[in-house]
């Protein structure tokens, strides 16, 4: 991209990315050259309990594309009323003892994937577990996708929702608290997420509160609890969110405001997956959704700092 270029779009970061480490769809070298192709300067890739996207070869990948990389991780977590995700940015990557504590919370992933398993299979659908097996940081999402693709499962589908689901509408009616395949997770508080990426001397950001209140009904007060326990350095304000129904969200402004009242900066993701013609894609290029250079600034350099 020319200068011309950028300074028509504006400078661009994107510091919440998937990749296939854990349940996005492009691989991270991919993910640089999607960042390159979309003016993106800076990116994060925040795979699910997992940093093994990153390596000397991805690194110097990114810097022959002109991108700067910040290291990230997204820690699943469990409080009081819902499943909440932690961030962590700017981790010692060399850290052994950081690196044994997600492998552990991994594991229990694997323990959820054989135990909705077979709840789903109880109501009726088919599940490849031995595939599912296979993925290193195995999501609520991907065992909702391979219910929903698969042919099997079709005229189940069908009865039950009147069409083919989404993976989100499948997690939120058959897999959620309070749905038929409902399994506890083991897993970390939000604090002890909080603790795991302090020692590993990271940054620790609030991931997404929009899609708590959206998804969980959580009030602001019980964000606010979350807060006050876990105390991060910083709140991901500027979010776009989208619903089960498809309907979209843009309440940065409020979660901006919440950030300044309670002493948090901020920081911006899209939470990329996949290209599904709804969600941000990488750099929030597919939206009208632009943060002003000097933000973007404060922003790096509070997690840098």
């Amino acid at each position: 991209m020319n200068n011309k270029e950028e300074d028509r779009m504006g400078k661009r970061i994107d510091l919440h990315i998937h990749t296939t480490v854990s349940d996005g769809a492009l691989t991270p070298k991919e993910v640089i050259d999607e960042a390159y192709k979309n003016g993106v300067s800076v990116i994060a890739i925040a795979d699910h309990d997992t940093v093994d996207a990153y390596n000397d070869e991805l690194f110097e990948y990114a810097k022959s594309k002109n991108i700067k990389i910040i290291n990230a991780v997204e820690i699943s977590t469990k409080a009081k009323k819902a499943g909440v995700h932690v961030l962590g940015y700017n981790l010692d990557l060399n850290d052994e003892e950081f690196k044994e504590r997600l492998s552990k919370i991994r594991n229990a992933r694997h323990n959820y994937l054989h135990d909705v398993a077979k709840k789903l299979e109880e109501l009726g659908y088919y599940i490849n577990v031995e595939e599912l097996d296979k993925i290193d940081a195995v999501t609520k999402a991907h065992i909702a996708l391979d219910a929903t693709n698969n042919p099997k499962n079709k005229e189940k589908l069908l009865a039950e929702f009147g069409h083919i689901p989404s993976k989100g509408e499948f997690i939120e009616t058959i897999m959620n608290e309070n749905c038929p395949a409902y399994v506890k997770k083991e897993s970390a508080t939000p604090k002890e997420a909080a603790e795991i990426i302090r020692a590993a001397n990271g940054k620790v950001v609030l991931a997404h509160p929009v899609a708590y209140v959206h998804e969980d009904n959580l009030t602001d007060e019980d964000i606010l609890e979350i807060v006050n326990d876990m105390n991060p350095d910083a709140l991901e304000a500027n979010y776009l969110y989208v619903d089960r129904y498809d309907k979209k969200f843009d309440e940065t402004e409020k979660w901006n405001e919440f950030a300044k009242k309670h002493n948090l900066f901020v920081t911006v993701g899209s939470d990329f997956h996949n290209k599904d013609g709804l969600r941000p894609e990488i750099g929030f290029v597919n939206t009208d959704f632009v943060l002003a250079e000097e933000v973007i600034e404060e922003i790096l350099r509070n997690l840098e700092k």
